[in-house]
């Protein structure tokens, strides 16, 4: 996705959530500083994980019983959340979206297993990226919500599911499974706040548009 595409979805997010995108630029730059010795790389790392479809998989209550009914095809890339229970069902995501919230143990052991992680930084986790992004051993790619700029790309998309979709349709998949996704009954962590949840949900759900005739959501 083009950033100019993307950039009024962006503003409207900004808009609606409160957020300063000058906290999101910080924190890029706190990634970028805490991250040179890491194996950074580019669209270069995710073009051969490319195939005709894509698993996209989710941190729905769900998630390990949508697997089993309907195993991932095609490239398979994992939310941030969603990775704890990927690697429970045994499976090793050929891609990971994270803004480094979740378990981090599991994102660290895929990343150590060959999978390629997809890195964001925003406002909102920099303490996050400075206690864990050094510590990734696979390939790595930053991101941002904001604008990119240098080694730091954008695809689009604001929380890790709708990211992976961006992420999906950016190169061009045509047919994308969603797994262990519910915009309406979220699974909470710790501290969390259940009302900025379900707004960030409607707008994850609006980004991904299941509607859409490339996404196929096998429970609905």
């Amino acid at each position: 996705m083009d950033f100019s595409e993307w950039e009024p979805t962006y503003r409207l997010i900004c808009e609606d959530l409160s957020i300063d995108p000058a906290s999101d630029e910080a924190s890029v730059r706190l990634l970028e500083a805490v991250t040179p010795n890491l194996d950074l790389d580019d669209e270069d790392a995710v073009l051969p994980l490319i195939k005709p479809s894509a698993t996209v998989l989710g941190a729905s209550d769900a998630l390990l019983e949508d697997i089993a009914s309907h195993p991932p095809e095609g490239t398979v890339i994992a939310a941030g959340s969603a990775c704890r229970g990927v690697l429970d069902a045994e499976i090793i995501p050929d891609i990971l979206v994270t803004d480094l919230d979740g378990d981090i143990d599991a994102q660290l052991e895929a990343s150590s297993r060959g999978t390629v992680t997809l890195i964001l930084a925003h406002g909102d986790n920099s303490e996050l990226v400075a206690r864990y992004a050094p510590l990734f051993r696979g390939k790595v790619v930053l991101t941002t919500q904001n604008r990119p700029h240098g080694n730091v790309l954008c695809f689009g998309g604001f929380t890790d599911g709708d990211r992976a979709v961006c992420l999906a349709r950016h190169f061009g998949i045509r047919r994308i499974i969603l797994l262990g996704f519910d915009f309406d009954n979220p699974s909470f962590k710790d501290g969390s706040d259940p009302a900025m949840k379900a707004r960030k949900l409607r707008w994850a759900e609006k980004i991904i548009d299941p509607s859409s005739p490339d996404i196929v959501w096998p429970k609905h």
